[in-house]
């Protein structure tokens, strides 16, 4: 998308100047002509010269629930989209998310419908929102389908934010394990060291991996750094690389002690609420299932879609393929068979969304008890085997006095 200026006039002759964003001049002109303007000049806007990185742009998920609770509450009071959006252009303090309403708010004053103006901004609007919000204009309930966008999104950032508050007591631990760890080999050894030389005589084998360590800390602390950086980066872009993402959501599903249970979990409660949001704002099923997979946050769930919208094509259900799906427990395709049954497909999914993020928090809380003794042993190992090493040859030298 590119942004461009354009003079053009009415036809009582009235002038008029102004900017729009389109894919190519020919589109512009498009939208001007089917504003009843007469195009006389076109030309491109040149870029800012301020330097923007796009991946550091992003909209908060707490910003986006807002916007579209905002939003739902501007069209129930019986304001037009446009005005909403222009209301809300003027009040949203986030630079990223005001500078896509104008974006959107162009697109709808150059006649395209809300949902298609949203669906040119993928990385804000991701394709739950856009269908949802097609599926509340086609039926003339888009207040609803705002606001079952807002529930959804607080739910799922609800989630996010029971797993990351989990995480904050190991990080911090973690971290301050290696700290003291990396203190001790770099500061505390050379000290024992200068001793043992001293002494003379041959050093116990663990005294060598911790003067090594040391050594290696203090000359090429450089390198471990541009170590951990390239390794941090290769595991990220493998993740995210098409044969790579599968590998890693696969060994996420296997991880013990809880974790891979906890990722299970997040899975089916996210699967379950966004396949819930979707039916009942109108979606049609094939496309809510396709979103549901995309969006799921796991290959296997993914793949589990592909086998139902394939079962669905061929008239049949939704539970039978999912019952061969692994990722979904027993419990989840009998509700989901007996809402297909008793046509309350949505109130099923719904039952089955709060079961599974109660279950998060109750996981996420045992993991949290086990992590804790896990914790203090490793710790507990790592620096006592610093400092055994460091005592060793000093007992050696004592028996040999002795």
């Amino acid at each position: 998308m590119s942004t461009y200026v354009f003079k053009a006039m009415d036809l009582a002759g009235i002038k008029a100047r102004g900017e729009l964003e389109a894919a190519s001049k020919q589109a512009v002109s498009d939208q001007l002509k089917q504003r009843g303007l007469i195009v006389l000049d076109i030309a491109d806007k040149h870029g800012s010269r301020e330097i923007e990185l796009a991946f550091l742009k992003s909209v908060k998920v707490s910003e986006l629930s807002i916007f579209s609770r905002q939003l739902a509450t501007m069209i129930t009071s019986g304001m037009s989209i446009l005005r909403s959006l222009y209301v809300l252009e003027e009040q949203t303090e986030g630079k990223f998310l005001k500078e896509t309403i104008v974006a959107v708010r162009k697109d709808v004053e150059a006649g395209l419908s809300l949902s298609d103006a949203m669906g040119r901004h993928p990385k804000v609007f991701n394709p739950l929102f856009v269908a949802m919000t097609q599926a509340g204009e086609a039926g003339g309930v888009l207040e609803d389908a705002l606001r079952r966008v807002a529930d959804q999104l607080e739910k799922d950032n609800s989630l996010r934010r029971q797993i990351r508050s989990a995480m904050v007591y190991p990080t911090l631990v973690i971290t301050f394990a290696l700290g003291v760890m990396m203190a001790l080999v770099a500061f505390l050894v050379p000290v024992f060291e200068g001793v043992f030389k001293q002494f003379g005589g041959e050093l116990p084998a663990i005294t060598k991996v911790s003067v090594f360590l040391s050594h290696a800390v203090k000359g090429y602390w450089w390198l471990m750094f541009l170590g951990t950086a390239g390794a941090v980066v290769a595991f990220l872009k493998w993740k995210k690389s098409s044969w790579g993402r599968p590998q890693w959501d696969r060994f996420r599903l296997r991880v013990p002690m809880k974790i891979g249970t906890i990722v299970q979990q997040v899975a089916i409660a996210r699967w379950s609420r966004t396949l819930s949001s979707l039916t009942a704002a109108g979606v049609p099923l094939l496309l809510a299932l396709d979103i549901t997979g995309k969006t799921g946050g796991n290959i296997a769930i993914e793949e589990a879609m592909d086998g139902v919208i394939a079962s669905v094509k061929r008239g049949g259900t939704i539970a039978a393929p999912m019952g061969q799906a692994p990722i979904f427990p027993k419990m989840v395709t009998h509700m989901v068979g007996v809402g297909e049954e008793t046509g309350a497909l949505d109130t099923m999914l719904d039952k089955v969304a709060e079961f599974y993020e109660d279950q998060v928090e109750a996981s996420v809380k045992a993991l949290t008890s086990i992590l804790e003794p896990v914790m203090i042993i490793v710790i507990g190992g790592i620096v006592g085997f610093i400092v055994i090493s460091m005592y060793m040859p000093l007992f050696t030298v004592y028996n040999s006095i002795k």
